[in-house]
């Protein structure tokens, strides 16, 4: 995590120093400690500052709440994007989170920096008020794509209303499922779990989408971004795999500069792995070879090898090919867990 941290006088600026060594000593990177004495002409300092901190992933005010809500407003745009914002009092007694508590992870920021200045942390959000299941903030911990937010607030409404949702899986679950919840296969709201956002078992179905498959990849030299991005979409939906789910594409080093394979990546936001043909080739397990892929890079199989060695787990579906594109699919074993306490910074 990368934090900015402010303060407005000296006493917050002893606070500040506290916070971003506890933090430091805990590994996330500290990319200003800002004293920002205060008068008119640093209010539109404090703007530029605040706009540049907000690229980050977390924004620390040391000072009044008015202040720091001042700042942000002009910057917020949605839950999902934004920072997490803390104000802190100069006193340290009380931690606020003030924005993107759930998946912004201010909640457990907040909790961070109470225990380093000896304060109190202030939480809001009414799921972690009441001590319910909180959909985007185990969304997030578990590396799932949550996909109609829309269904994600009615469902956390309806937790905190005392109804029942119902659960349906693809995936095995293990331990228990949280208060509020059961396993279910129709009704009028539900979770599911799937890498397959057809499936519609409920009429308001929240698709949590766990972002596990590697998609392996190779093609003929120029193939057109129209002709690949068509071919990658069609086969994860022949094997009822949503875009959602693809955590990164593999190829081998050969084709890390080719242009429709770098096209897909930065439409889809992916991740591009990439190995040698040597690296491919010791790769452990059974793949169809080809002799003509062979001579020209090395290796017998480039998309089956580099989706297994990328995804570090087995192959879902073989080698595919279309318009001289060629496409596999691998992931390793998964299975929901709703319970423990998820990674993140927490005391």
């Amino acid at each position: 995590m990368t934090v900015s941290l402010i303060a407005f006088s000296r006493n917050g600026a002893a606070i500040m120093d506290a916070i971003a060594g506890r933090l430091s000593d805990r590994g996330e990177t500290i990319l200003e400690a800002c004293l920002l004495h205060g008068n008119s002409a640093a209010q539109t300092s404090l703007q530029e500052w605040t706009t540049h901190a907000f690229r980050g992933d977390a924004v620390i005010f040391v000072g009044a709440c008015g202040i720091a809500v001042r700042a942000i407003a002009p910057l917020i745009r949605d839950k999902l994007e934004d920072p997490a914002v803390i104000c802190v009092d100069e006193r340290g007694q009380f931690v606020i989170s003030l924005l993107s508590g759930h998946v912004g992870g201010a909640n457990a920021l907040a909790a961070t920096v109470a225990k380093a200045v000896g304060g109190t942390p202030v939480i809001t959000t009414a799921t972690d008020v009441q001590g319910r299941f909180a959909v985007d903030v185990w969304a997030k911990d578990c590396g799932l794509r949550l996909c109609e937010r829309q269904y994600a607030k009615e469902l956390s409404a309806a937790l905190l209303d005392g109804k029942t949702v119902g659960v349906f899986s693809d995936f095995l679950i293990d331990g228990s499922l949280p208060d509020g919840m059961a396993a279910a296969d129709s009704g009028d709201l539900g979770l599911c779990i799937s890498w397959d956002t057809r499936v519609q078992p409920f009429l308001h179905t929240l698709h949590a989408v766990p972002q596990t498959v590697t998609v392996g990849v190779g093609c003929r030299r120029n193939v057109s971004a129209e002709a690949f991005e068509h071919t990658v979409l069609d086969f994860l939906r022949q094997n009822r795999i949503a875009i959602e789910a693809v955590a990164s594409l593999a190829t081998i080093d050969l084709k890390s500069n080719e242009p429709c394979i770098r096209a897909f990546c930065e439409k889809y936001r992916l991740p591009l792995v990439t190995a040698s043909a040597e690296t491919l080739a010791a790769v452990e397990g059974e793949f169809t070879a080809s002799e003509f892929v062979g001579k020209i890079t090395g290796v017998d199989n480039v998309c089956e090898r580099a989706a297994v060695l990328a995804g570090g787990g087995t192959l879902l579906f073989r080698k595919q090919s279309r318009d001289a594109v060629t496409v596999a699919a691998s992931s390793p074993d998964w299975r929901v867990c709703f319970e423990g306490k998820p990674e993140g910074i927490y005391p």
